[in-house]
């Protein structure tokens, strides 16, 4: 194949629904008796190893991460008024897990900023802390590889911001 390839070893990427990876190799795999390119991507916060077929990749999500311009627009989103619909929480959930799954940093910054409770604010329900805690841990990752910084920082970092608006 002399396609151009989209990713190459050592690129860090996110797939929608496990977040931030690195590709660790190209390999030629066969399966049922036919030759298949794969990316091999390694989580290594869910210590998970994905293969992706290299004619699968626009379907399935898989992306470069985001530029700084994408990042700090979703970082300003975290600055903003937090927006709750009167509906019921179910499914405001269901709501806040696609926008986690749907892997785009300014979808998951806006979970992050509408489930963020100050100390001075009610207590979140279990379900509210784990979508909170889930994005928040998804945009720190993205973050932290865009800005080459640890993840703790990064979440520091959004916390910080957080806690300013």
């Amino acid at each position: 194949m002399s396609k151009e390839m989209p990713f190459v070893t050592g690129d860090f990427v996110v797939y929608p629904t496990h977040g931030v990876g690195r590709v660790t190799s190209i390999e030629t795999e066969a399966i049922g008796g036919v030759a298949l390119e794969l990316f091999v991507i390694r989580f290594e916060r869910d210590r998970m190893t994905l293969r992706i077929p290299v004619g699968k990749v626009s379907n399935s999500g898989l992306r470069r991460l985001a530029n700084k311009k994408l990042m700090d627009t979703a970082l300003s989103i975290l600055r903003g008024r937090a927006r709750t619909k009167r509906t019921m929480w179910s499914r405001r959930a269901q709501e806040y897990e696609a926008k986690i799954n749907s892997g785009d940093p300014i979808s998951i910054a806006e979970v992050v900023r509408d489930l963020y409770r100050s100390a001075n604010q009610p207590e979140q329900s279990y379900s509210e802390r784990q979508i909170y805690e889930q994005a928040l841990e998804r945009l720190a990752c993205e973050l932290a590889a865009v800005e080459q910084i640890d993840t703790a920082a990064a979440t520091q970092k959004l916390e910080r911001l957080l806690s300013a608006a």
